[in-house]
Parts: C-alpha cells; structure tokens; sequence
C-alpha cells in the first residue's frame, strides 16, 4: 500500500506505512533496545491537562453540532511545541504519553454524549455520579477488551490497514522542528477565538444568531411564508465547517435546506386546510406554528429516523469486519501464545493476568452500579451486566477494524442497536417506564464509551509501534486519563442541563445523535405516541441516499440540527476551499490548507472552552448579557459584521502559510 507512504517528514522508517517484503522486519523509530524517556512528571501532567481541556471543548461542542472533533492532532502538536518551546531533549516518547492521555478526551465524550443527554431531553433526573461511572466503565472496559488484539492490528496487519488518523498524528509528532511554530499558531487562533465567543456569551455585545428577520421584508417572507435565513456567528463552529471540509458540510447543509427552504413552506402551504393538529404529540394547528416549531414538529422527527438508519447501514457494511472480529476474539483469548521469548519493551503489553482480573473487576463494579444506582433489582442488574459485557466484547474488534480502515467508528448505529436490544429484553421481562428507560439509557452508555475507546485506544497504540514506545506504559495511563475525561464530560453534560440547554422549542445544545436515541427508545419503554411515519420517512430517506452514494448520517444530521448552526459550518467549509485552491502550486496551497486547519483547531478549543468557562460563570449567575439588546436588530447586524471580520482573519492569515524549502 505504497500510496501510505510519506516523504515529507525526516526519521520515519521508509517501510513504515506498507507491507514488509518476505524477511522484511520494521525497527520503529525510536530503538526497541534502548531505554527512552516515556512517563514522568512532566507527561502525565500535560497529558491530563490536555484530557481535562479537551474534554471539556469537544463535549460542548459535540452537544451543540453533533460533530466530535478529533483532539489527537492538536495535542500532538501542543505536546511538541511546548517541548521544542522549553527545548527538552529526546521528548519524543514522552509527546506519545501526553497525546495517548490526552486523547481519552474524544472518545469518552463521543460515549457519553450520545446516550446520557438523552435522559434530560425526555425530563429524567441522572446524577453525576451515573454520568461518570457510565463513562469510567465503559472506557476501562474497552481498553481492557482492545489490549489483546493490539499486536494483531498494530503488529501482524502491519502496512495492510492505512490507520489515516494515527498517521497524520505521527507525521506531528515527528515533526519536532515545525511544533514551535504551529503550537504558537494554535495558541493565538484559540486566544482569539475564545475571546470572540467569550464576549458573546457573557457580555453579548453583541447577538449570536443573525436572521433575516432583521429585515423587513424577511420578517413578512417568515410570518406568511415560513422562509427563513440564520447563521451562527461564532468561532467555534466556523472551525468546525473548515475542518469538516466542503463536500461534507455542503452535504449537512443540503439536509438543512431541504428541511427548512422545501418541507416546511409545503407543510405552511397546505396549513390553512388542516383543521385538527396532525401528528403524534402535536397539540397546535399548523396556521398557528412558526418555522422553528414546524421544524420541530415535522422536520426533525425525519433527520431522526435519517440518522438511525444511517447507523444501521453502518453496521450491515461492516457486516464482514464483525464476522472476522469474531474469529480474531477467539484466536486472541483463547488460542496458545509463546511465553519462552523474551520480548522487547516495544512488545510488551499489561500481563493478561492483569488484564482478565481488571475485566472481572470491572464486571463486580457495573454489576454493583446498576443494581444500587440503576434498577435496584438483582436480575435487572444481572441482565444489564450480561448485556454490556457481551456486546461490548464482540464489537469491541470491529471498532478497531473501522478506526484502522476508514478513520471512523460506526459507534452510534451499534449503540442504537444496544439500546433496541436493551429495551426488548426488559420490556420483556417487565422493566418499563422511567427506570426502563434510564437502565437502556446507562447500559448504551457504558457499551457507547466501550466501543469509542477501542477504536480511538487503537489509534495511540499504532502511533506508539510506528515511533517505538512500550505500549504497557500507553495501556497503564490510560486508565487514568480516562478517569479525568470521564469526569469533566460529566460536568459539561450537568452543566449544560443546569442551564436549560437540552429542552425547549429550539434548544442552544440541540444533541442530535442522544435525541434519536430518546426519540426511538421512549415509546418502547412507556407506550407513548411516536411519530413513527416520519421516522419511517427519514429511514427510506437514508436508504435511497446510501444508494445514490450521498452520505445519509452527514445529510440526516443537517435535517435534524437547526438551521443557525449549519450554515456557518458551510461558511467555513467555502473558506476551506478557497484557501486551498487559490494558488496553481499545489504545494503552497497544501501549506495554507495546513496552516487554516491549525487555525480552525485554535478556534474550536478556544471558542468551544470558554462556552464551558461562560456556561460555568451563568450557573453562579454571573453574566453581563443585557437581554433586550442582546435579542435587538442592531445587536443582530453588529454580528453580520463580525462574523465577517474574524471570516477575513481566518482567510489573511490561512493565505500567510508557505510550503517548507526542501
């Protein structure tokens, strides 16, 4: 697979990222024979800080789009620069430590986002600590069940499997001469960006959302027509719509558009014959609703169903990883493994007595969890033990199997068939209502979390084969990074709920993928009407899409998302382009591609963090935002205006990159 292969980047083993030649063996950068800088002081200090950090930013974020950014790049490149900034000395393998902690971040948040909201959207109490041991367990779960199968993938696929995340990752980390530039870049971009969205939040000098009620002939084109423009202004999500790229957000956008410029002025033209509500739960006649409850009523429920199916397409495309995954569970736990050699620090895992007491453990722990803190029945806990621990194993390989093929985790469509699962089974047995739906809930979490960390997990430990660092001293600390993002998802989630974010008509933190998940598992659980056409609608929505060749989750989450926060991830996907097509030399526009993405990532952190820091000052009621002005025309056209300033900045200062001289 020579098209794997870089030359950009100087130390990386020529035979690194193809397959080895009969006799052929790879020696990983970094001697398996000498004794190199790995944990300290200093890398788990940092590497903890950057799981708190990202952590926090990528669930505010998660919450708020549905989009997790991926952290591994930026904390590689942060790790890098601050080394090459207090000049420290072979930091290469402590750079490994702080980014394999570090990067607990996405894949706890990607776990706990999906499911957990889902219980403060349909009017459920969860405390903290549910929060945080569904994320724990789950996360120590899947790095217990990934750790056999590490040398197979890492080791004996070797060159067969692109890993394109954990590639890009290591060309940062190898690239010690540029990491003081480009975490300096970082730094800024997060500075300005956070300081931008900062202002808006807590002092809202100006407003958030522009819409082209502003002007009167958009209002008249609103109230009669139902047609309407916004566009969030904030710099977390443009950098977002710049890392997600053209073709993708124009995909997003297109599910938006269809929703809010076709269904819902057709719904609006047919409004005046509709005499009755129509619909499951709808208790207000068409005439009567605006766009946002139209969207809401009718819209939404198809991105739903979109989204659902599109995770289940997912599954049935992976359909032969997990027929091999299976295979590999058996040869890898059960089949004879040589102990007489001696084996090299770069091929030593956690002893597999560690590994199944950890398991069995961990088992004790989820079994204690949802007896007292779940379902408070023995049998009940029994049953959601024996789910998580079946699903989570025999998935955990075709996690991995997707991260190292295609870079992504069809996580939402196997937890969304756990939670189907769940619910049959206790349905069946007489566990409904609330307590049914928050054990589903728990249990998709702790599976959810499971699976996101053995595909991210698996990640770190290719970096760690590719550079030469031991992966027993990756596998021990991720534990504890695990243990802090677990924690500080759990506080953003608390946090955002505290301040009203999950509910409402048009809610700041919309959740998409943890509304399906409520949307399909309430009316399971408790009777209740569901719009089941619609769902069915956006189901058959996703189908013709996949067979077209659009991509249906990207498309779906635009039908379910509201229109504000798609368009400025359009507006940052054309300032994509744009940078990276100006120049006829492709290597000057690569380097300004690059350079806008550490921009873009600058401004995610940045803008995504202090949303937390403003959440986190409004729940000790400290906020400066004059509402009439904050919600007025003026304050609305001051932020057109901004959104245009900090839209140049990003253009002025992505066209400064320049290709390195060879």
């Amino acid at each position: 697979m020579s098209e794997h292969i870089s030359t950009g980047v100087k130390g990386i083993p020529e035979n690194a990222y193809r397959e080895l030649r009969e006799g052929e063996v790879f020696v990983p950068l970094m001697s398996p024979t000498s004794i190199v800088p790995e944990v300290n002081l200093w890398s788990v200090s940092w590497g903890l800080l950057m799981a708190i950090i990202f952590s926090a930013a990528a669930a505010y974020l998660g919450l708020k789009i549905g989009q997790v950014f991926e952290a591994a790049i930026p904390i590689a490149i942060i790790a890098v620069g601050v080394s090459f900034l207090t000049k420290r000395k072979n930091a290469l393998g402590e750079n490994v430590i702080i980014q394999s902690i570090g990067a607990s971040s996405g894949v706890i948040v990607a776990g706990a986002i999906f499911t957990i909201p889902a219980l403060y959207i349909l009017g459920l109490d969860v405390q903290f600590y549910q929060v945080f041991l569904s994320s724990l367990l789950g996360g120590f779960l899947g790095i217990l069940f990934l750790i056999p199968f590490r040398k197979y993938f890492v080791a004996d696929m070797h060159g067969k499997y692109p890993f394109p995340e954990a590639t890009a990752t290591t060309e940062v980390l190898v690239s010690g001469e540029k990491g003081g530039s480009q975490a300096k870049l970082l730094l800024v971009s997060g500075l300005i960006g956070g300081i931008y969205d900062f202002i808006i939040a807590t002092f809202g000098w100006w407003s958030e959302v522009f819409t082209t009620r502003v002007f009167e002939a958009g209002n008249m084109l609103a109230e009669k027509t139902k047609l309407i423009f916004k566009i969030n202004v904030g710099s977390a999500v443009l950098g977002l719509g710049y890392i997600v790229g053209l073709k993708y957000a124009a995909i997003i956008c297109a599910g938006s558009f269809i929703g809010w410029y076709m269904i819902i002025p057709i719904i609006n033209y047919f409004a005046p014959g509709m005499t009755i509500p129509i619909g499951a739960n709808i208790t207000k006649l068409v005439s009567a609703m605006s766009a946002e409850e139209i969207f809401g009523a009718y819209v939404r429920p198809i991105g739903i169903g979109g989204i659902a199916m599109a995770g289940v397409i997912g599954i049935v495309r992976s359909s032969g990883i997990i027929k091999s995954a299976f295979g590999l569970a058996v040869k890898e736990i059960f089949g004879k493994h040589d102990t007489t050699k001696e084996v090299l620090r770069t091929q030593r895992d956690l002893p597999m007595g560690i590994i199944v007491g950890g398991i069995l453990l961990v088992a004790v722990v989820i079994f204690v969890f949802f007896l007292f803190g779940v379902v408070h029945n023995v049998g009940y806990a029994f049953m959601g033990l024996a789910i998580v621990m079946v699903i989570a194993f025999l998935f955990t390989t075709v996690a991995a199997n997707a991260i190292a093929i295609v870079g992504t985790n069809p996580v939402s469509g196997m937890t969304l068939m756990t939670l189907i699962i769940s619910s049959v089974i206790m349905v069946s047995v007489g566990l409904t209502g609330n307590v049914g739906i928050v054990a589903a809930m728990i249990i998709g979490g702790v599976v959810c979390t499971a699976l996101s960390m053995a595909g991210g997990f698996i990640t770190d430990l290719k970096i760690g084969y590719w550079l030469g660092t031991s992966p027993y001293k990756q596998e021990s600390w991720k534990f504890l990074g695990t243990v802090l993002s677990a924690a500080a998802v759990g506080f953003v989630i608390l946090l955002i709920n505290k301040n009203g974010g999950f509910t409402g008509s048009s809610p700041e933190f919309p959740a998409p993928q943890a509304n399906a998940m409520a949307a399909v598992i309430e009316p399971m659980m408790s009777g209740k009407p569901a719009p089941w056409m619609l769902y069915a609608a956006g189901a058959f929505m996703s189908l013709v899409l996949t067979l077209i060749g659009v991509p249906a989750l990207a498309f779906s989450l635009g039908m379910f998302i509201p229109l504000q926060l798609n368009t400025p991830i359009l507006l940052g996907g054309i300032i994509s382009h744009f940078v990276s097509t100006r120049s006829k030399n492709e290597k000057v526009n690569k380097a300004r591609s690059d350079r806008g993405t550490l921009i873009a990532s600058g401004f995610i952190a940045g803008g995504a963090l202090m949303g937390v820091v403003s959440l986190t000052l409004q729940n000790f009621n400290i906020n400066f935002v004059n509402k009439e002005w904050f919600e007025s025309h003026s304050a609305e056209i001051i932020a057109l205006l901004m959104l245009a300033v900090i839209c140049a900045y990003f253009i002025w200062d992505s066209l400064r990159g320049k290709p390195e001289e060879d």
